[in-house]
């Protein structure tokens, strides 16, 4: 071979490798490589952020007082049971909340992180992970799986829509992964659904799938991943008016009870609906009359 040739030929081998090079660094920058993250010890609770992944400190949760939810006992002190028994160290399920609009969901699950951290400081932290960033669930495990304190990884308003493949990868981490939830996790979660999927989405499958049993099994494997499903149903009249009378005491208004017991009711029938959402929002109005502000 002349000089020539074995110089060209060297030359495309350079090519070739400087173009491998410049792949493989595109490559390794795409790659999202968990990393383990701090966790402030004066905080306890956190917002989950990607690009870049991150955990935003929460000084000031927006919570009601655990003593203030009415009319959902059994599902409270349940939950409370789970969420001490994880802080104590012992094994606690994963938790689904699901049911009624505006009956405490969500408002539960900060009430009981606020409930027990109260009776041990610090000893448990509440990470809010947002349903888009579901996806990035293993790198948040990652992240917290080797701290001291315990985490509380909480999803509110979790459901998922046709043609979403996402409740396949939060089905694996749950319970089905290689390295599996740690021990110091668990995951609650809030739905309007109890399946987490449409009606319409879980009948198509049953009447287009060449097996309809196991279609349907595929959707609802994912709620089964919850070991405690907590019904929220819309309340009574008398809960309605307990959850008025406890926010009236807790917030020192006035009024004759009948009269505030008349107009909340006259409020719910405007709203066509009573729960603990309307509840609270009658006293916002009420406490703007008498000129108050509300913590």
């Amino acid at each position: 071979m002349s000089a020539d040739a074995q110089n060209k030929e060297q030359k495309m081998l350079e090519d070739i490798n400087a173009k491998l090079e410049r792949i493989a660094s595109a490559l390794e920058a795409g790659v999202h490589t968990p990393q383990a993250l701090e966790i402030d010890p004066a905080v306890d609770a956190f917002v989950w952020h990607t690009e870049p992944d991150m955990l935003m400190p929460v000084p000031n949760v927006n919570r009601v007082a655990f003593d203030l939810l009415q009319g959902i006992d059994l599902v409270r002190n349940i939950l409370l049971e789970n969420t001490q028994r994880f802080a104590n160290g012992f094994a606690a399920n994963n938790a689904l909340l699901w049911g009624a609009r505006g009956m405490g969901k969500s408002s539960l699950v900060k009430a009981v992180h606020a409930k027990i951290n109260e009776d041990t400081p610090n000893s448990l932290v509440l990470v809010e992970i947002n349903r888009e960033d579901i996806p990035s669930l293993p790198r948040l495990l990652h992240a917290v799986r080797d701290h001291d304190r315990r985490v509380i990884l909480y999803c509110d308003d979790l459901s998922f829509d046709h043609d979403d493949t996402t409740y396949k990868s939060l089905k694996a981490v749950l319970e089905g992964g290689l390295e599996g939830r740690p021990e110091n996790v668990v995951f609650y979660a809030t739905s309007n659904r109890r399946h987490l999927m449409p009606r319409d989405m879980m009948e198509n499958e049953r009447s287009t799938a060449i097996n309809p049993a196991e279609a349907v099994e595929e959707k609802v494997s994912l709620s089964d991943r919850f070991g405690l499903w907590l019904g929220f149903h819309t309340c009574s009249q008398d809960d309605y008016l307990a959850m008025i009378d406890a926010y009236v005491a807790e917030h020192a208004l006035t009024g004759e009870q009948s009269d505030i017991h008349h107009d909340a009711l006259e409020w719910s029938v405007t709203r066509g609906a009573r729960s603990g959402r309307v509840a609270w929002q009658f006293i916002q109005d009420l406490a703007g009359r008498q000129g108050r502000a509300l913590g």
